[in-house]
């Protein structure tokens, strides 16, 4: 019976886990987008072809999370949300950047990915 369970509790959690809503909710435009601001950074931080696509997909997510951040939010709490959304994405960038091009994308992200501005 423990073994039953322990296998339903694994196959639930599997499942739910497995899934990225975040990339399912990606869309033409975003994709666009991603693309362009890839390319910005391609020869700034001297991408090879894999860390590119990784790149790529990367930026579309935190767009599609940033999206989220924008529809339900708004004033200091987006830009709060806004400024923790970007310190996430170049922690995971670390992930996929060597870190002497993650260091030259910390100073470069700036100019090509600025922060929101908050209407007042």
């Amino acid at each position: 019976m423990k073994k039953l369970l322990l296998a339903i509790i694994m196959l639930v959690s599997y499942s739910g886990i497995s899934q990225d809503t975040h990339l399912q909710m990606g869309s033409e435009t975003l994709q666009e987008k991603a693309k362009t601001i890839t390319d910005k950074y391609v020869n700034e931080l001297g991408l090879r072809a894999k860390q590119e696509l990784l790149f790529r997909k990367k930026v579309e997510e935190f767009l599609i999370r940033e999206e989220e951040i924008k529809k339900t939010s708004e004033g200091e709490d987006m830009l709060n949300k806004m400024v923790a959304l970007k310190q996430n994405e170049a922690a995971e960038m670390g992930d996929i950047l060597t870190a002497i091009q993650l260091e030259e994308y910390k100073k470069i992200r700036p100019r090509i990915q600025p922060l929101a501005r908050v209407k007042q």
